[in-house]
């Protein structure tokens, strides 16, 4: 049997090159599959598609209570060290509307810069080195049921310069650093609840462990980004953590709370005394519907 004839060696390439695609064809294919690709990640992690800077946490977070305590200096790494309230003032000046910037500690509501350098020297805050700077802060949000379904809500404060701040929310707090969710939230219950379930007496004081029940199934956390009440014309990134809690021996009509010394524990007690705090919480109960997401 006599072999088949051989094809000349120019008919096999010209049929390997007829065989496979152009140049042009292969780039579109690849640029079709990159493209499809990040707009199916893009779906994935739209949870982190913020301008928040330095965020970063997992995209499904495991159940409240399972969570690892959160490292600021993971999330929230502090890229300032001010050594005093004026360096930060001559930082921010030229990064902020002048006319916003005034205003801070002078219009009523609103905090002063001794506020946020102390937030900057306890690790509560970050501040991006960018124009108009963004400040990241993570919020425990605690939303405490209580009787005929109804939420407990922080109408408005008192302040120390003798203004009245309108709240309407649920109570909240900064979170310190290396502190979870949970800790955050009894620590919240203890400075801005406690003057009203904590007390002496023949039993003694009441620890605030033991009649807080935190729901381990209401755990959910959010990205908001807004300008800063406290700071106005400064941007703001708040990563929410909010949990559902009870709380034993609360009023059940609207009552009053004393805050604990918002800054008693900072080493810089003259620089907190310029600071303005919060003297007393006012709190009322709402229907579930009327809470602000």
């Amino acid at each position: 049997m006599s072999p088949p004839p051989q094809q000349p060696l120019t008919s096999l390439q010209d049929n390997l090159v007829v065989g496979l695609p152009s140049l042009p064809d292969l780039f579109l294919t690849a640029l079709s599959v990159c493209l499809l690709f990040t707009s199916s990640t893009s779906k994935s992690h739209s949870i982190t598609a913020t301008r928040c800077p330095f965020l970063s946490f997992p995209l499904n977070p495991r159940r409240f209570l399972k969570i690892p305590a959160m490292s600021h200096s993971a999330t929230l790494p502090r890229r300032h060290n001010f050594a005093s309230p004026q360096s930060l003032s001559d930082w921010l000046k030229p990064r902020l509307p002048s006319d916003s910037f005034a205003s801070w500690g002078i219009k009523p509501g609103t905090k002063n810069v001794h506020n946020l350098w102390l937030e900057l020297a306890e690790g509560e805050t970050s501040l991006a080195d960018s124009t108009p700077p963004i400040r990241t802060v993570q919020v425990v949000t605690v939303r405490v049921a209580g009787k005929h379904g109804k939420f407990l809500v922080e109408a408005y404060q008192e302040l120390s310069d003798g203004n009245v701040r309108k709240r309407g929310r649920p109570l909240s707090e900064k979170m310190k650093p290396n502190e979870d969710p949970e800790s955050a939230a009894v620590r919240a219950i203890r400075e801005e609840l406690g003057s009203v379930i904590i007390g002496g007496g023949e039993a003694g004081v009441i620890e605030v462990e033991d009649i807080v029940r935190i729901d381990p199934n209401s755990y959910e956390m959010r990205v908001e980004e807004k300008v800063s009440d406290s700071y106005p014309g400064l941007p703001g990134c708040y990563v929410l953590h909010t949990v559902c809690a009870t709380v034993e021996g609360l009023p059940e009509g609207d009552f009053c709370t004393y805050e604990v010394e918002e800054y008693g524990a900072s080493e810089e007690k003259n620089l907190a005394d310029k600071a303005v705090s919060v003297k007393k919480h006012y709190w009322t109960w709402v229907s579930a519907d009327s809470i602000k997401p």
